[in-house]
């Protein structure tokens, strides 16, 4: 009769998948071969529908549009006319790199969401320090955040005289984006022009700008590639060639993936199994959180890019038929080991919600590692101090992968040779495909964002509601006003709150008087 470990081990053996050295190990997560097979209807319709998009369907219905990034690494398969351009773009940016970059030292990204996530994950994840320009990021609209990296900036030799600016916006009308742009433009004044680079779609605001004052380049920023998904274009591939990185072997790495991802067998499809696995632990409604736990501090930036490929492509309140269903997948996480010693306790003890994916490397280092064992005799060290600090983080890791397993939690570990290029590649076009299955699978759409927009109406809203409150309090100079008045004032008597959180906003930066009252709702504003 075999063991518990004897089961474990043969299941192992059965599930285990693995090509280049590339791995994904399902073993510990609860379903059976059966409950594959049950959905092999919404299987095959998956493939089925992924076959369509990279075939050129329109995927994103609110706008008309197709969703190619897999192209991007694989012009042939693009439709007519675009395969050129996407050769055209690559050919362009190495042009660009080869003549240009040796009259910087940095370059400064601005971009927001997966226009700055993915290219920090890349720079994170593959950047070597005194190789190729040194990365900086606006990714916020936070003033003192974009003051704390000028100041990083200023403190290497060249500062911003030797900073390349790229701003990268689909339209160039992103607020976070145009802020981070003037910012930048503040500080470089008339040299902005000649330092500055867009990323941007064709005929966009931001490329007329770019042409109009003579910037130094503008790359494509295609309509039928979804920020989240960009990291493949010239999104990511700008900013990663000029850090020195094998941009030809992260798409290499990319397009292997996607083969491998277009086998139609479930259980021999990396992207089906996990999308699987997600379907399975969170009962197709997202029931269970996602923490990823790379073992790596290269990767620790890879949970961050996760939430919003995830996320946003998954976080839909209507499926596809117009039912609101309130989906999605929650995504958290951190590099191990550092959370055997942050909220490991709680996954290990505390509520079950949730399901592990492990990252593991098994490359640590170029070069020899150290023994860190008890033992201080060099001549004839006990077998037990022949370990090394990457011994103790394999072993943290695959120790709380059976502490989990032990208290019924589950985890899925995918396994990379070392993090180069051709693999963060491989990671990057795994995920994508995984979330595109379990769209189908679930039946919501992965390639729009509603919520998104709606979020930015109502901030459009919130400044609108500002410029009136200013322009009334500028025309009656020294008055003094309480928010209820002074909403009334403006014909917005239902925003008090809104209006209230505005004008000590203002007050905080000294753009308008403030009379403190009894509480703060009783505080009176003048400019």
């Amino acid at each position: 009769m075999l063991s518990d470990n004897a089961i474990l081990w043969e299941r192992y053996r059965n599930l285990y998948w693995e090509v280049d050295g590339f791995g994904l190990d399902v073993s510990r997560m609860i379903f059976s071969e059966r409950a594959v097979n049950k959905m092999r209807k919404a299987i095959n319709n998956a493939f089925a529908e992924m076959d369509a998009l990279e075939a050129g369907a329109i995927a994103n219905k609110d706008e008309n549009r197709q969703v190619g990034h897999y192209w991007l690494r694989n012009s042939a398969l693009a439709p007519k006319g675009l395969g050129r351009q996407i050769d055209d773009a690559r050919a362009r940016i190495t042009k660009f790199v080869k003549a240009k970059a040796g009259r910087f030292d940095n370059f400064l990204l601005i971009g927001i969401g997966g226009s700055a996530l993915g290219p920090q994950f890349v720079a994170d994840a593959l950047g070597v320090q005194g190789r190729g320009l040194t990365p900086f990021f606006f990714d916020n609209t936070d003033p003192d955040g974009m003051d704390r990296v000028m100041q990083a900036i200023r403190s290497t030799g060249g500062g911003m005289k030797k900073t390349l600016v790229i701003v990268v916006s689909k339209g160039g009308g992103t607020q976070e984006t145009r802020n981070g742009m003037i910012e930048a433009q503040a500080v470089l004044g008339r040299r902005f022009p000649k330092q500055a680079v867009a990323i941007t779609g064709e005929g966009s605001e931001l490329e007329m700008l770019a042409k109009a004052g003579g910037w130094l380049e503008t790359f494509p920023m295609w309509d039928w590639v979804g920020g989240r998904t960009s990291v493949t274009s010239a999104v990511g591939l700008l900013p990663a060639a000029l850090q020195g990185v094998d941009t030809d072997a992260l798409l290499r790495g990319a397009a292997r993936m996607d083969e491998l991802t277009r086998e139609k067998t479930a259980m021999k499809n990396p992207a089906m199994l996990l999308a699987l696995m997600w379907r399975f632990a969170g009962g197709g409604k997202g029931d269970k959180a996602m923490v990823v736990l790379p073992y790596k501090d290269r990767l620790a930036l890879f949970s961050k890019y996760l939430q919003q490929l995830v996320m946003e492509s998954l976080g839909k309140k209507k499926d596809r038929n117009e039912k609101v269903v309130n989906q999605g997948l929650t995504v958290y996480g951190n590099k191990g080991s550092t959370d055997q010693h942050a909220y490991v306790q709680q996954l290990r003890d505390g509520r079950n919600d949730f399901f592990a994916t492990f990252i593991e490397v098994l490359k640590d280092r170029d070069g020899k590692s150290p023994h860190v064992g008890k033992s201080q005799n060099e001549q004839t060290p006990s077998p037990h101090d022949l370990v090394t600090s990457g011994d103790c983080l394999g072993g943290f890791l695959s120790g709380t992968r059976e502490a989990l397993f032990g208290s019924g939690r589950e985890s899925i570990t995918i396994t990379i040779p070392e993090v180069d290029a051709a693999n963060v590649g491989m990671l990057i076009a795994l995920f994508e495909r995984a979330v595109g299955f379990y769209a189908s699978l679930i039946n919501v759409n992965a390639y729009h964002q509603p919520g998104v927009e709606a979020g930015k109406k109502a901030a459009a809203a919130v400044l609108a509601l500002q410029g009136k409150a200013l322009a009334h309090m500028a025309a009656n100079k020294g008055a003094m006003f309480d928010v209820e008045g002074l909403a009334s004032a403006i014909g917005q008597p239902d925003d008090v709150e809104a209006l209230f959180k505005i004008l000590r906003h203002l007050a905080a930066n000294g753009r308008v008087s403030c009379e403190h009252g009894a509480s703060p709702a009783d505080a009176k504003y003048s400019m």
